[in-house]
């Protein structure tokens, strides 16, 4: 136990995408400086914790939000370093990423965020269709999108870029055009999410009122299928239900969540899983940002819950992590984590009709779901740790 992955929430945005449930807020009457201040000092803080607990290194670290972009690059270069002063790297440098968004004016500093120890950047691109653009409520153009992926491209080695498809009214030709026009500029990483109406949020509302529909779910079906198709062509493959990269691009960061190893989070509505004193510790911090800041004020930290997850909810969210992933569950990682062995806490006559139908494949090592087990999770996830 002494790898520990890292994860820093920066909470606002310049706007809030109809569509989107993060925790993320627009700035208004809150200091980026006082928010910059109150992220070191829950830093110093969780860092000290981490290594009480007995981490040693840092394998990841990741900048999300929010708009992670809008932070001056000073901030994270900062965050950085305290972040391997106390936890060194082993031999090789831990990935670390940052999220930001391809407006003019974010893009202008990429170059400072690679010189502040940045070596992978996320662009939220969404779509390369300029109606779509403005109908998900992105503050950017096509253009802008494509000059900010051609500039990190420029300054960083690992770029990746995220897409929403099976939109209000795309059809499948035109998710295919879109996607074969992203592939042109030959990404090494995707983030492609097929887009839900999630509750509270503005799109929930238009849905209700039929003011905007998805497409049937045999034609998001369809489309995934294209994806998946469509991207081994140009030798990127799938690892997760969501995420395609070239061999070795990988995000090492989304992995560590995926196999259930152990990380920290340190900002508003950022959540921990994490090993201390022989307990597995979930932990979450408050979302709103004054409420946040006014907590680290008074305590040190911005934590609202915390608790000691039991064997099974262990066991429950590895089971739930690691059948996102291509790969599936390794029997060996499931056991030095759980204790346990994967196949004994599974409903077995269900587990036997999934491998007979196709949707899950069982080897000697791991336990995957194919293409069509990863297109219902869900149900098979259900059914898998129901009785």
């Amino acid at each position: 136990m002494s790898n520990l992955a890292l994860y820093l929430h920066w909470p606002f945005c310049l706007s809030k995408c109809p569509y989107c449930d993060f925790n993320s807020h627009i700035q208004r009457n809150l200091s980026a400086d006082a928010m910059g201040e109150a992220l070191i000092i829950e830093l110093k803080n969780t860092l000290k914790r981490a290594k009480l607990a007995g981490y040693t290194h840092i394998s990841s670290l990741f900048f999300g939000g929010g708009t992670p972009s809008l932070m001056k690059p000073s901030l994270v270069e900062k965050l950085i370093s305290l972040s391997l002063s106390a936890l060194p790297h082993q031999e090789e440098m831990p990935e670390i990423t940052l999220e930001a968004n391809p407006t003019s004016s974010e893009k202008e500093k990429f170059k400072s965020f690679h010189e502040a120890g940045v070596n992978r950047l996320s662009l939220g691109i969404q779509s390369l269709n300029p109606t779509d653009l403005k109908t998900l409520g992105r503050e950017h153009s096509v253009s802008e999108a494509l000059q900010a992926l051609e500039m990190a491209r420029s300054v960083f080695d690992r770029v990746s870029f995220d897409l929403i498809y099976a939109r209000s009214g795309q059809s499948v030709s035109a998710w295919e055009k879109e996607l074969k026009e992203a592939l042109s500029f030959k990404p090494n990483h995707l983030s492609l999410y097929q887009l839900t109406i999630e509750s509270g949020t503005p799109y929930a509302a238009l849905y209700k009122k039929k003011k905007i529909s998805l497409p049937p779910d045999e034609q998001g079906a369809e489309m995934y299928e294209l994806t998946e198709n469509l991207l081994a062509e140009h030798q990127i493959f799938p690892y997760e239900i969501s995420n395609y990269a070239q061999k070795g691009q990988e995000s090492r960061h989304n992995l560590a969540y995926w196999h259930y190893q152990d990380y920290m989070g340190v900002g508003a509505g950022a959540h921990g899983r994490f090993r201390e004193n022989g307990k597995t510790i979930a932990s979450s911090c408050l979302k709103a940002p004054k409420f946040w800041m006014e907590h680290i004020q008074e305590k040190g930290n911005g934590i609202e819950e915390e608790f000691t997850l039991t064997q099974e909810e262990i066991i429950e969210e590895a089971i739930l992590t690691g059948l996102r992933l291509c790969e599936g569950i390794s029997f060996e990682r499931f056991l030095e984590r759980t204790g346990q062995n994967l196949l004994e806490n599974l409903n077995q006559p269900f587990l036997k009709a999934c491998i007979e139908e196709g949707f899950l494949t069982l080897s000697d090592t791991h336990l995957a779901p194919t293409m069509q087990g990863r297109l219902r999770l869900n149900a098979i996830l259900g059914g898998l740790l129901g009785d």
